[in-house]
């Protein structure tokens, strides 16, 4: 089992774990018990009712948070001829083609998004063993792979998440920082959590979300009704 810290311990003691807390108590809460010594992540935690072994059920996205995410991300783009001029104007960290692929080759890794056009997945596809472990492939899905490149990077710097359920059925997403308004962080839960209800399969029977949760990070989970979240 487990041991917890003297100050999660007292940051607990601030959360009833028999409760179910509305969005606007969970959002002030969170910032309440996040004890860490930086602005810490507001992040949510779903667990949703599907099989991700299913084709169908297998979700997964992105979205622009409307108050962003607080944090500032590193942007690649493969990319060549316009687009490669398009993406350099939408303020990408670094562009390039088959120079690009070297320098990840060999190490460069100080990035936290990749985005490529779709000519570029061949050439891409070879740093597959290097960006797949590290969940920084591109993907159509989640609107990496484009050949609208200046929109993408956009989306990118002004807080877009990406969510996706794992092997558990849980999907895990930032929605903040600590630093942020109860408000705001409310607006961004809201955010997701339409798309995630949104994007329930036709195939999924029963009850979709089992529970969902926030907290800061290190800090104690807050539930809140998972049969009540329109």
């Amino acid at each position: 089992m487990a041991k917890h810290g003297k100050r999660y311990l007292e940051a607990a003691k601030k959360v009833d774990s028999t409760k179910f807390y509305s969005v606007d108590e969970a959002m002030k809460l969170a910032k309440e018990t996040s004890y860490a010594n930086f602005d810490a992540t507001i992040e949510v935690a779903y667990n949703l009712n599907v099989d991700p072994k299913q084709a169908d059920q297998q979700i997964r996205g992105a979205l622009v948070l409307p108050n962003g995410t607080g944090k500032s991300k590193k942007v690649v783009v493969f990319a060549e001829g316009p687009q490669a001029d398009q993406a350099k104007e939408a303020g990408a960290d670094e562009v390039g083609s088959d120079d690009l692929v070297e320098k990840v080759q060999n190490g460069y890794l100080d990035f936290d998004v990749v985005i490529a056009t779709p000519m570029m997945m061949a050439k891409v596809g070879r740093l597959g063993r290097i960006l797949g472990p590290k969940g920084l492939m591109p993907n159509p899905k989640t609107g990496t792979v484009t050949m609208d490149v200046a929109k993408a990077v956009e989306n990118q710097k002004a807080g877009q998440v990406e969510y996706r359920v794992d092997k558990q059925g849980l999907i895990h997403a930032p929605i903040g920082k600590a630093s942020f308004d109860a408000e705001k962080l409310a607006q961004n839960f809201d955010a997701l959590r339409d798309v995630i209800l949104r994007a329930r399969p036709a195939s999924a029977k029963g009850q979709y979300v089992k529970s969902v949760a926030v907290s800061a990070t290190f800090g104690p989970g807050i539930h809140l009704d998972p049969l009540n979240l329109d």
